[in-house]
């Protein structure tokens, strides 16, 4: 049975992981990168890929616009394309009464910096001619918005963090944890790993693995399906959220695919990867009756992952009561987008025990009350 030891262990090889392995390992700190299967193998190699500043309170917004800032370097710091663009999102009121969100909002965005804007329906017809307007009251705009591709930004993190002396373990699930004059992780294949620190950034699997050192953190899974279409010529530049009850979220990539998801009511709790029959006729219908246009697009793939909800839509970003653990999860959907930011701040609390802003949102023993992110 061998024994690797590290100075920091960190549970879960998606973007908060590897952020985070990268931004400790260019501290010299020796970090190993433990996943049960391979990177990006939960919710990151799942999501859309969307970047967007439009939140609703002060933290989320600050740590956004580090973030997109981190990702708009990452060509020049990886030597690759993370397939940056900023086309923008256009946020879509149906109602007078989410319009009101969205003007809320929009003070609070404002008042952080933000180049965001409130757009009445032909504003965002000349926006996105294709766009049906029917029924629309406003659109929340921010052009600064965007996207970039998941596994890419992976492999920046793998490949910096490594150069670094950083180590990845992949494909060999954490099987038991515990706690003695370090923390001893039991591995799959027999192999154990001692470190001093751990971080839990596994996502949906977070809860279950810090159960057995008697830590129950409030983190629901549910499932959440996405598609993805055959290239089209470009047309489409702004992420597109329509926020009706049976609304939808979808992006035209720099590639010319069209990518997309909807938010399921009711949620489909727990750990599901399986898909739906009922899926593809509704995002079908729901994009199409948006962006008509779409009518005709081929559906090429169709899968499932992970949000890690959490009561009031915000993270878990913290110290645990125990010791040298740390958490990172609950990412509500927005784990991909918060990531470099996220990462670069948990590696400096750490190492340092402080954060770089106000994260009292993120903390642990917070009110969890529902309702403090709007724009979920």
């Amino acid at each position: 049975m061998s024994t690797v030891t590290c100075e920091v262990a960190v549970i879960g090889a998606g973007i908060i992981g590897t952020a985070t392995a990268h931004y400790l390992s260019a501290r010299g700190v020796d970090v190993v990168v433990i996943d049960r299967s391979y990177m990006g193998s939960g919710s990151t190699g799942r999501c859309i890929g969307g970047l967007r500043h439009q939140f609703s309170t002060p933290p989320s917004i600050r740590l956004m616009k580090e973030s997109i800032r981190l990702f708009s370097e990452m060509e020049e710091e990886f030597g690759h394309s993370v397939e940056f663009s900023q086309g923008g999102y256009l946020l879509l009121a149906h109602s007078d009464e989410m319009a009101a969100t969205f003007r809320a909002n929009i003070r609070v965005q404002r008042a952080e910096g933000i180049n965001v804007s409130l757009l009445d329906p032909k504003e965002a017809h000349d926006l996105v001619p294709q766009l049906n307007t029917e029924g629309l009251v406003a659109g929340a705009w921010c052009p600064d918005d965007g996207q970039a591709f998941p596994f890419a930004v992976l492999k920046g993190y793998r490949k910096r963090t490594e150069n670094a002396g950083g180590r990845f373990i992949l494909h060999n699930p954490v099987v038991n944890f515990r706690r003695n004059a370090n923390f001893e992780l039991f591995l799959g294949d027999g192999s154990i790993v001692e470190a001093p620190r751990v971080l839990l950034a596994a996502g949906p699997w977070t809860r279950e693995l810090a159960k057995p050192l008697g830590i129950d953190l409030p983190l629901a899974p549910e499932r959440h399906e996405a598609m993805i279409t055959e290239r089209m010529p470009r047309f489409l530049k702004p992420m597109l959220v329509d926020y009706r009850p049976d609304g939808c979220y979808f992006q035209q990539m720099l590639t010319g695919q069209v990518i997309g998801c909807y938010t399921p009511v009711p949620a489909v709790p727990g750990i599901r990867e399986d898909v739906s029959f009922e899926f593809l006729p509704q995002v079908a219908w729901r994009m199409s009756r948006l962006v008509p246009a779409l009518r005709n697009a081929a559906i090429l793939r169709h899968w499932a992952g992970c949000y890690t909800m959490t009561p009031d839509g915000n993270p878990v970003l913290d110290r645990t009561p125990l010791d040298g653990l740390f958490v990172a999860s609950g990412m509500c959907g927005h784990g991909f987008m918060f990531g470099p930011a996220m990462g670069h701040h948990m590696a400096d609390f750490i190492l340092d025990g402080e954060w770089g802003m106000d994260f009292s949102e993120f903390a642990l023993d917070r009110d969890f009350s529902p309702g403090a992110e709007t724009l979920k």
